[in-house]
């Protein structure tokens, strides 16, 4: 399915959820090796020692990145090398064996391009792209796995939000805490976040905001937080406890190149009430101006629309990711 047909799907009705593609790609190694040459197969199941290091310990790491179809039938991918890196930096941390930069930028390249059929047409969505790094051989005491899979898959994607986003600000659960994994993107950061999640969306909230043990805001489930206040733009410091996201670093350069100063700070959570603006980045979310944020009952709500900071940042990187503007920052990586 290369040959530039487009999947029979209805593009307007796409959410963040996996509809499956043609085809996945697999690397493999053992510890203390290298990755092999990797392969393209169906999409569909693996097999899985249930003595494996993921599934016992939770031995895994993952990435998320995009690729856009122009208005002139080109395919761009958004700083894929960034993604690659920062899947080094969580090897590490993991004790895990990671491919190399140019394995993964490779792996992805040869995921999409077998998938391109189902790369959204030009303003309906993006091919969200899914590395997926694994100890996958067996382990029963404590230890690092003995083998490790790399695969990388992908679905069409609509936005990951649909609607205002109204934050809860999370006072009980803590999502990461100092030396741990929150600073790298480990799958066991994830599940620990479904309760406060379920929680605040039974209340009619759309996702939640976390706090460190002293207070400080940190980040959104699956996004950074920017405060705006007059010319000044605030962030949380990726200090180890905060997933250094792309978008966020995206973010950062361009806010420098239009002009603002961004400063990266221990932000403490009352800070909320004095915003004018809020928005979350992240490579589901993209850039999304925050409406409200509810901190012990009390509702705060934040400019939104034309002319915000929020607004402008939002238009600078999706064009750039679509095309739409020019890429003077050699962020954008085309398809072959």
């Amino acid at each position: 399915h290369v040959n530039g047909e487009s999947a029979n799907i209805n593009w307007d009705d796409l959410g963040f959820g996996l509809i499956p593609t043609d085809y996945m790609y697999i690397m493999n190694c053992s510890k203390d090796q290298h990755f092999s040459q990797g392969t393209l197969t169906p999409f569909g199941k693996i097999e899985m020692n249930p003595s494996s290091g993921i599934l016992n310990y939770g031995q895994g790491l993952f990435e998320g990145l995009k690729a856009h179809r122009t208005a002139n039938g080109r395919i761009l991918l958004f700083r894929p090398e960034q993604n690659a890196m920062r899947m080094k930096v969580g090897a590490k941390r993991m004790c895990m064996q990671a491919p190399t930069v140019e394995q993964f930028v490779n792996a992805v390249k040869q995921t999409v391009h077998s998938n391109k059929r189902w790369v959204p047409p030009p303003g309906k969505g993006a091919m969200y792209i899914r590395p997926l790094l694994m100890g996958s051989g067996p382990v029963l005491g404590v230890a690092p796995a003995s083998e490790y899979t790399f695969i990388t898959y992908a679905s069409p994607v609509g936005n990951y939000h649909k609607g205002l986003l109204n934050l809860i600000v999370e006072e009980k659960f803590r999502r990461a805490i100092p030396g741990g994994t929150g600073g790298v993107k480990a799958v066991t950061n994830y599940a620990i976040i479904y309760k406060p999640i379920a929680e605040a969306k039974a209340k009619g909230f759309t996702d939640v905001l976390f706090l460190n043990a002293e207070k400080y805001i940190e980040e959104v489930s699956t996004s950074n937080i920017f405060l705006v206040k007059g010319n000044e733009i605030s962030t949380p410091p990726t200090s180890g406890t905060i997933l250094p996201g792309i978008t966020r670093k995206s973010i950062i350069e361009i806010t420098h190149v239009l002009g603002y100063q961004v400063k990266e700070r221990a932000i403490p959570v009352e800070e909320l009430f004095d915003a004018e603006e809020v928005f979350c980045t992240g490579t589901a979310v993209g850039v999304n101006s925050v409406n409200s944020i509810t901190y012990q009952d009390e509702r705060i709500e934040y400019k939104r629309g034309a002319g915000t900071v929020g607004q402008k940042l939002y238009e600078m990187v999706t064009g750039i990711q679509t095309g739409r503007i020019e890429d003077k920052m050699g962020w954008t990586v085309e398809l072959d």
